[in-house]
Formats: C-alpha cells, structure tokens, sequence
C-alpha cells in the first residue's frame, strides 16, 4: 500500500462522500431520461466538452497551474481513459439496454474487481474487516439485483457492458494509486476528463455526425445536471477520495450510490421499495461503516 493511504476516510472528506453518493446516485436517473433522447456519442461528448471547461474555470479560478509535467502526460492519458473513455461509453450503451437501478448496481460491482487488483498491484493488505465490508457490500448488490436477473438476461449485452464499466473503472482506480501524480486535484480532474473525452469526441464525429435532433426539456435539464453535478463536482469529489484513502476503503465506501440509484427510481418513477430493498441497505451501510469507523482496541493497523 501507499504510504499516503488512509485506512479510513478522514472526517473532513465525509461530507464529500456524502455529495459524491447522491449526485452519482441520482444521476442513474438523470442519465435514463437523457439517454431516452440523446444519443450516447452525443450526450457523453457534450457532458465531457462543458464539464472539462468547467473544471478548466474552477481550477484556474482557485489559482491551481494548468501545467503537466512532460513526463506524467502518458500516464494520465492511461488513467483517462479506463476512468473517462471506457466507463462513460460502456455505461453509456450498457445503459439503454437495461433499467438504470440494476445498471448501477452491476457498475458498483466494482470493489470484486479493484480490491485484489490492490492487493496485487499495489501491495494492500486485505484484512477480515476489510473482506467482510466486501461481503456485505455484495450481498446488498445481490439482494438489489434479485428479481431482475430475468430481465437482464433478457438484455446480456447491456449487463456485460455495465460489468465491463466496473472493471475498468477499477483498473482506473487502481493505477491512480500506482501512479500518484502530485498535481493539483482541479488540474488532475480537468485533464483527465479532457483527455478521456477527446476519443469520444473523435467517436461522434465519426459515426454520428448528423444524429443530432430537437429534445425536451426534461433531457436538456437532465444534460445540465450532468455536467455540473455527475461531471464537474462528482470527479472531483471522487478522485479526492481515491486519492487520498486505500483502494480497498474507497471502492467500498461509494457502494452506498447504487441505493440511492434505486431511491431515485422510486422517487421519480413511482417504484415502490421491497424488503429487499431495506436489507440491502442495511448490508451497504454496514459495509461502508466497517471500513470508515476506527477500531476501539490499540491494535488499530490494518
């Protein structure tokens, strides 16, 4: 493991955690209504173009330099696209395919991809706790998912997409911490989002360059909540974390987003919730709980 590695998120990020849960848990729905009516070379180029911009501003605005060293830029471009390029095109398409609850809960399947990647790649220690924060941190996603194992195998292509979104998502995750940068967090998240659109922008040029089309209001303000909440602020707040703590800490403690995804579904699409719904989130709150809170005994290295 890292030297720099928390082994818990500390107090001062928890507020970040928390904004970062609900603006990528919503947008599972924000996306289903966009995508109704974008096309996903379109509506991931436009969220990628203005999000970048955004960050370019906000990153200049707070005085951080725009400078990348010549030797970091292949490793940010890797970084770019497993994080940017990959997932946002695999979740994407994965998307249209399949209802958007079980598409996050599959893309939050996550944590079974990146935690022996560390383990392997970067040396971290997975400890009973640890394990066991992952176990319950499945069976919540197998308790979500449940019901709709027939309507995803209805649709096999969208669920592998979604599982292929997690994996790269994690390899992504992964190498950030192999790779520790150094620059500023705005800068990081700037270019990053930058260089893993420039592929997608490339792709929608290529093989949609006429698809665009009049849409409604409601998938324009859907666009917007993307490219300031899910984009810019999301991130950030996500590669702050995955900085900061262990990869293990950081990949279960969003495992909360996939619940709010399903929230969102009752909330905006009148599903009522389940008993499985209930234990589901009880499963996940104890798992991010497991991995944050300090141990109460003097041994507290893990």
């Amino acid at each position: 493991m890292t030297p720099t590695s928390e082994q818990r998120i500390p107090k001062s990020l928890w507020w970040t955690l928390l904004g970062l849960t609900l603006a990528w848990g919503f947008n599972w729905t924000a996306m289903k209504v966009a995508l109704a009516e974008f096309t996903p070379w379109i509506f991931r180029s436009l969220c990628i173009a203005f999000g970048s911009l955004l960050l370019f501003c906000v990153a200049r605005a707070a005085g951080n330099s725009l400078r990348v060293p010549k030797s970091m830029w292949w490793k940010l471009a890797v970084l770019a696209f497993f994080n940017v390029t990959c997932w946002n095109m695999m979740i994407a398409f994965g998307l249209m395919m399949i209802p958007s609850g079980r598409a996050a809960i599959l893309a939050f399947t996550m944590p079974v991809w990146s935690v022996p990647l560390s383990a392997w790649l970067l040396g971290e220690r997975i400890t009973a706790r640890k394990a066991g924060a992952l176990l319950l941190g499945m069976i919540g996603m197998a308790l979500l998912i449940g019901e709709d194992l027939v309507v995803i195998g209805r649709a096999p292509l969208g669920a592998l997409l979604a599982l292929g979104g997690a994996l790269t998502w994690a390899i992504g995750t992964v190498l950030q911490k192999r790779w520790p940068l150094g620059l500023p967090m705005g800068t990081f998240t700037a270019w990053t989002m930058s260089l893993g659109g420039l592929p997608i922008l490339v792709g929608t040029l290529i093989f949609e360059p006429t698809a665009w089309k009049p849409v409604s209001t409601s998938a324009w303000l859907a666009l917007v909540y993307n490219i300031f909440i899910a984009f810019a602020f999301a991130y950030w707040a996500w590669f702050k974390i995955a900085s900061t703590v262990s990869v293990t800490v950081s990949s279960i403690s969003v495992l909360s987003v996939p619940i709010v995804g399903v929230i969102s579904g009752f909330v905006f699409l009148g599903e009522r919730p389940s008993v499985q719904e209930y234990v589901a989130l009880v499963c996940v709150v104890l798992a991010v709980l497991a991995v944050n809170l300090p141990q109460r005994n003097r041994l507290r290295r893990q």
